[in-house]
């Protein structure tokens, strides 16, 4: 029996997805993989495990949610904790693999992955989907791959004029249960990823589960429930408890829900509720995100380079004892310290707390500033390779910010946290 693969990387939700959608009309059995692979989770070459247990344990969440889901359809998620190549290879093999269907991936990790496979198969039709933006790069004004401007306000200004966003797909049905494969694969524990358990901090921001339901849940009383969304701009730059902000990103990240679909869903808040400032400054979110991903999708692999996309030469340090201090949240600035111990025990930082330890590390320290993206990249539930590494080029002064500014953290605090609340929250027992 010809049989079509779906290999799941961060496009893990059922609705709305672009590689699922297209391996049922094929017409063939529908499997789908994913892996755990332990590159996910080995050191970087700054010494930091490449994910750790908070977005680990995010991820294991919404992978269970997603296996359910699929065997709702009466297809089988194949689930491994080994060699992503090797994998995908012996499965091809075994069922009979004609066609494998896949969301495009173009950082340097991602794409020599998937080229080594490739590489290593013949016979199979490969079929990738550009599935993780709000504007498809077909439907922008640019050329994705050479012409996007370095100054955020032009692509934006530029794409709500002239870009449209697609409707969502349509609901998936559910396949004939002769579908259905023996799958005896499980899903690995944090214990058998290299991984402590641990403990939600009652303290955190994001005390929420994985998986698509949730990310579901969560617009559900951000935008119906409690109407939070007709204040979103106004409450954005918070610190202190869930709803600050509409905290979507940790399952935009990992492909729970996708942009699009957040997109109708304020189009629907605007109609039926409210339409103002704060439902489009969500929009505004989504485009910036948007943007990172064309920034490197035209810039490739210098997002990654200390000298970033403007090719900088700054005088970089590499102190480790300056790093231990910014990690255990023991700098000159309490508010600084805050933000690093909230990261350290939850995974979470606020927008407004990363931009200012990211300003503190990389332009008053003068530190490498891809050592911070790293740190980052390792605890944050919601870290998107995109954004993550283009926003610490945009605070370090080598990305999109012609202005390559530096924060007055003090002040900065006194504008944010005026009495001291998320201070107190996380320097309990210290003084500031």
């Amino acid at each position: 029996m010809n049989t079509s693969l779906v290999w799941f990387k961060n496009d893990l939700r059922v609705e709305d997805q672009q590689s699922l959608s297209k391996a049922i009309a094929s017409g063939n059995r529908v499997i789908g993989v994913y892996c755990f692979d332990p590159l996910l989770f080995e050191k970087d070459a700054y010494g930091f495990k490449k994910t750790e247990k908070y977005r680990a344990k995010f991820l294991i969440e919404t992978i269970t949610e997603l296996r359910e889901s699929l065997s709702l359809l009466n297809i089988d998620l194949l689930l491994y904790h080994d060699n992503t190549s090797i994998v995908i290879s012996e499965i091809i093999k075994k069922y009979t693999i004609t066609d494998i269907f896949l969301q495009k991936e173009w950082t340097q990790e991602e794409a020599r992955m998937v080229s080594a496979i490739q590489k290593k198969t013949s016979g199979v039709t490969w079929h990738e989907s550009y599935d993780q933006f709000l504007f498809h790069p077909e439907d922008i004004p640019y050329d994705a791959f050479s012409e996007i401007p370095n100054i955020f306000t032009i692509f934006r200004k530029e794409c709500e004029k002239k870009a449209t966003v697609q409707p969502v797909l349509a609901s998936i049905q559910s396949l004939p249960v002769s579908n259905k494969i023996e799958n005896n694969t499980k899903i690995p524990t944090l214990q058998e990823l290299g991984l402590d358990t641990f403990t939600v901090d009652t303290r955190t921001a994001f005390p929420y589960k994985g998986g698509e339901l949730q990310a579901k849940k969560r617009i559900q009383h951000y935008f119906w429930e409690t109407e939070k969304l007709a204040f979103y701009k106004k409450t954005r730059n918070g610190l202190v408890g869930t709803d600050y902000s509409s905290k979507l990103s940790p399952w935009l990240a990992n492909g729970s829900i996708s942009a699009r679909q957040v997109y109708w869903e304020v189009k629907q808040f605007e109609k039926k509720i409210k339409k103002n400032q704060d439902t489009y400054w969500l929009i505004f979110e989504l485009i910036w995100r948007d943007y990172f991903k064309y920034v490197s999708l035209t810039y490739g692999n210098a997002i990654f380079k200390i000298g970033g996309i403007l090719e900088k030469d700054y005088d970089w340090h590499s102190n480790k004892a300056a790093l231990t201090l910014w990690i255990e949240g023991k700098t000159p600035y309490d508010f600084v310290n805050a933000n690093m111990i909230e990261l350290r025990e939850t995974g979470w930082m606020s927008n407004r707390g990363r931009q200012n330890v990211a300003s503190y590390w990389a332009k008053e320290l003068k530190q490498d500033w891809r050592i911070g993206a790293a740190y980052f990249e390792s605890l944050l539930i919601d870290y998107d390779v995109h954004s993550n590494w283009s926003n610490w080029m945009y605070n370090a002064g080598v990305g999109n910010d012609p202005r390559d500014r530096i924060f007055n953290i003090n002040g900065q605090a006194e504008r944010y946290d005026a009495q001291g609340k998320f201070r107190k929250l996380w320097l309990q027992n210290q003084l500031f």
